[in-house]
């Protein structure tokens, strides 16, 4: 069934429901062909591979309604600052052939200027926190088309609280200087008060300014997706604002697990779709929260071979608390601080004092196949995969052991 809420998203099933593949794709040919897109040109902005989601079957149907209206068609890979995805992963990770472009993030040339965020802005966006101005660059492919299409998934995030809608355009095809500002935001409030929260948190009314200043028509196919399959609990399409807050409502009661009491340790199964610490990372974010003081959070994935392949300065940082850096901060501040936001998310909760130093709440321990050396370089603790015994731990009363982590937020009662 297709229901319509008061902000004008077009909602077809919700919680619980799995949707067929010709039921999604009726109703995105039926609303596509009434979004007065005859004519115009389209850019269509869809998540990298580390994200669950049918995207081959999303997309088609999305190109099947709009070949023949449109002037012209541009798929554009939201990669954030991820790896450059091939021809190859490209083809597959879409299903076909479509004039598609990588966010190029590491070119200069590709942005262009949308304006600037002021600093009382910031301020009073972050109540405080932040006072600090801030450039808007975007990816000029979506400047130079008429319409942004958003066509991806919605779940918990540990920056912003639910993925989706703007986020897709910030930092998913933004400049540094964003992608900065919005990941240290998150980071002073702490991954585990942002994550699975409702609504509009401070990252997102900053998302949203800097959403503002495009000049394309925004819409989004917010998806609802089964974490780890291609089946679809719901989708959602309007602007990038209502089909977004439709999704995250849905996900919110798809995507969370509520445990009765904490646990003394996790082991997190990460799914080949991480390919390093800087997206498996995902494995923590989504368990902090019913960890006991002084557990630990082991990340089981021994196809990973480095911390972060795109961000090697990962290494000379390493992983540690907000409150290290903050009591140290003319040390780290010209440092990027989404880098720095990545490490705090993954070191979790800890304080920091200049006599006794560093101690976080939890222990953060690689089973990959990066070196000993640089995982305890880099302030995280190291098991040989090897050496898991995962009978062991599933047969541990204290242990939580998750296959396919990283999309499903685990909470307290």
């Amino acid at each position: 069934m297709t229901v319509t809420d008061a902000q004008a998203a077009a909602v077809l099933g919700g919680p619980g429901q799995l949707l067929s593949d010709e039921d999604v794709v009726a109703f995105i040919h039926e609303q596509l062909a009434g979004a007065g897109l005859d004519g115009r040109s389209v850019c269509v902005i869809v998540p990298d591979a580390t994200r669950s989601c049918p995207l081959p079957l999303l997309l088609r149907a999305v190109d099947d309604a709009l070949t023949g209206r449109v002037s012209r068609l541009t798929v554009l890979v939201a990669l954030g600052t991820h790896a450059e995805m091939s021809a190859e992963e490209l083809r597959v990770h879409l299903g076909g052939e479509y004039a598609v472009l990588n966010h190029e993030w590491w070119k200069p040339e590709t942005f262009v200027e949308l304006g600037t965020i002021s600093a009382d802005k910031v301020a009073e966006i972050s109540g405080g926190l932040l006072h600090e101005s801030v450039p808007v660059r975007l990816n000029r492919a979506v400047v130079e088309h008429d319409v942004a299409l958003v066509v991806g998934p919605v779940f918990p995030h540990e920056v912003v609280g639910f993925s989706g809608g703007n986020k897709y355009f910030f930092p998913g095809v933004a400049g540094q200087e964003v992608i900065d500002l919005s990941h240290w935001l998150g980071a002073l409030i702490t991954s585990a008060d942002i994550i699975g929260t409702p609504g509009i948190t401070p990252v997102r009314a900053l998302i949203n300014e800097a959403a503002a200043l495009i000049p394309a028509e925004k819409l989004a196919l917010s998806v609802v997706a089964q974490s780890g399959t291609n089946a679809l609990n719901a989708v959602a399409f309007g602007d990038t604002a209502s089909s977004w807050r439709a999704a995250a409502a849905v996900s919110a009661e798809t995507h969370v697990r509520y445990l009765e009491e904490p646990v003394r340790r996790v082991v997190s199964l990460m799914p080949p779709r991480y390919q390093d610490i800087w997206t498996a990372a995902k494995g923590f974010y989504k368990v902090e929260p019913i960890v006991a003081d002084g557990g630990e959070v082991i990340l089981y994935a021994p196809h990973v071979t480095q911390l972060a392949a795109m961000h090697p300065e990962i290494e000379q940082i390493g992983y540690h608390c907000r409150d290290y850096f903050l009591g140290q901060w003319d040390q780290f501040r010209d440092l990027h601080w989404g880098v720095l936001a990545h490490s705090t998310h993954l070191r979790g909760a800890g304080t920091w004092d200049p006599l006794t130093g560093e101690h976080c709440r939890l222990t953060v321990t690689l089973a990959t196949a990066i070196p000993e050396p640089t995982v305890r370089a880099a302030n995280l603790n190291y098991l040989n995969p090897a050496d898991l015994d995962l009978t062991l731990y599933e047969n541990d009363p204290t242990t939580l052991v998750l296959p396919n982590a990283g999309e499903i937020l685990h909470r307290l009662k």
